[in-house]
Formats: C-alpha cells, sequence, structure tokens
C-alpha cells in the first residue's frame, strides 16, 4: 500500500491545490485545516483524510501527532504549508506576534518532523520532507518583521534537518513571493506588485504544485531552497 503525503494547511490555495494534483494522480494524502471551508468537504469525497489541527499551542500539535499516529505508521512525504501572516501594529504587542509567528513556522514543523522521523524511514525509498518558506527571507519586512524572522528560521530547520535526516529523508524548501492574488486584491495593488518580478506574472498555484512534485521525484537534491519568484531578486 502507498504510504501517504501529509500535507498541512491545505484548505486553499498551494496546499489544496497540491493535496488535488495528489489525488488526481493516485496519492493517498492526509491533510490538516485550521479553518473549515468547503473545500476541505471537496477533499475529503475524492479521497482525502481530513484532520482538524491548531498549531498555535503545543497542546494542538500533541493532539495533531496523536491523530496521525493512529491513521498510519508510514508516511511519504510532508509538506509543511501551514502558515500566518501576522504584522506588526499597533494594536497587538510584539512578542504575542513574534510567539504566533514563531509557533506556527518553527515549533510546528519542528516538532513534527521529529515526532514523524520513523514514519518517514520505513521501507527502502526515500523520502521528503519540503518547508514551504518565502521570498521575504532575502529581503526582510519593514511590516512583518516576525513572520519574516519566523520563515529565515524555517529555512535554516531545512538545513539542520537534512543533515540528520540524510540519506533516508531529503529535506528542502521553497520560497514563493507572488503566486496568486488574493479575490479582494485592487487592482492597484495587483499592478504593483506584477512590476516587482522580472517575468510580471501570477503563475498560480500550478507552479508551486510542479516545483513540489519536482522535488518529489527529483532522488539528488536535499537541504536547498528553491526560489520561486519570477527573477524577482533581480527586478
Amino acid at each position: 500500500m502507498t504510504a501517504p503525503i501529509l500535507i498541512t494547511g491545505a484548505g486553499q490555495r498551494i496546499g489544496q491545490a497540491f493535496a488535488r494534483a495528489c489525488l488526481d494522480r493516485g496519492q493517498p494524502i492526509i491533510v490538516t485545516y485550521r479553518t473549515y471551508r468547503p473545500a476541505i468537504d471537496a477533499l475529503q469525497k475524492a479521497g482525502a483524510e481530513c484532520l482538524h489541527a491548531d498549531f498555535a499551542t503545543n497542546e494542538g500539535i500533541d493532539g495533531f501527532i496523536d491523530a496521525l499516529k493512529a491513521r498510519t505508521d508510514k508516511l511519504r512525504a510532508i509538506i509543511h504549508n501551514a502558515s500566518d501572516w501576522l504584522p506588526e501594529s499597533e494594536d497587538s504587542d510584539p512578542a504575542d506576534v513574534m510567539n504566533a509567528m514563531m509557533q506556527i513556522h518553527v515549533m510546528t514543523p519542528y516538532r513534527i518532523n521529529l515526532a514523524c522521523r520513523s514514519m518517514l524511514e520505513q521501507g527502502d525509498s526515500t523520502t521528503d520532507i519540503i518547508h514551504m518558506t518565502d521570498y521575504v527571507v532575502e529581503k526582510g519586512s519593514a511590516k512583518h518583521i516576525a513572520y519574516a524572522a519566523s520563515k529565515a528560521a524555517l529555512t535554516n530547520l531545512t538545513l539542520s534537518f537534512s543533515r540528520l535526516l540524510a540519506p533516508k529523508v531529503k529535506v528542502n524548501a521553497v520560497a514563493p513571493s507572488l503566486i496568486m492574488f488574493n479575490p479582494g486584491d485592487s487592482e492597484a495593488y495587483r499592478e504593483k506588485t506584477l512590476k516587482k518580478s522580472l517575468m510580471g506574472i501570477e503563475p498560480g498555484a500550478e507552479v508551486a504544485v510542479a516545483t513540489l512534485q519536482f522535488l518529489l521525484d527529483n532522488p539528488y537534491i536535499t537541504g536547498r531552497t528553491l526560489p520561486l519568484d519570477g527573477g524577482r531578486h533581480l527586478a
């Protein structure tokens, strides 16, 4: 029986698109969601196992790990896609913002990777962990300081876990910039954002799906972060 891929934060956008792509090719998946959306029902009807998980607390992570291990004893891969995007503001305590960002982007993958190590190391085939980081790691952010710092820490986890888990488990990251706009984004915002990359397009979730699949299929890449930014670093 084919081991499932775990995809965290699969209720929308890239996580949902990759989950659908896995199901379309017959790959079993287990997905997590924090906020219910109709897409979760659709994934479940298509064959996904959907687990509610709140990674905002260590107790939430513990509960998720217990639920996961009750459903499978092996994994083909873990895609750490669950994320949040809290800005600094006058209405928020900076300590709360930093704690929240580090909890979701660092503590959660750190603990899940360690807890699931034996599930990834079973069998003769190489398995994968992929962290979804962010282009912002390269330049920082004046409005999302804690977010950028937490994604930078996740990038470093990629290096450490690749050392720890080789050669059985490949550990890589994908660092996207603009992939797809939100429905409420204004035309002015869209125009301004498109000018930030050399390619000048909204590529859609398909490019992220293709990048994730490339990493899963390639047996000789580990400890690397693949930029997915349309040449934004040169624009």
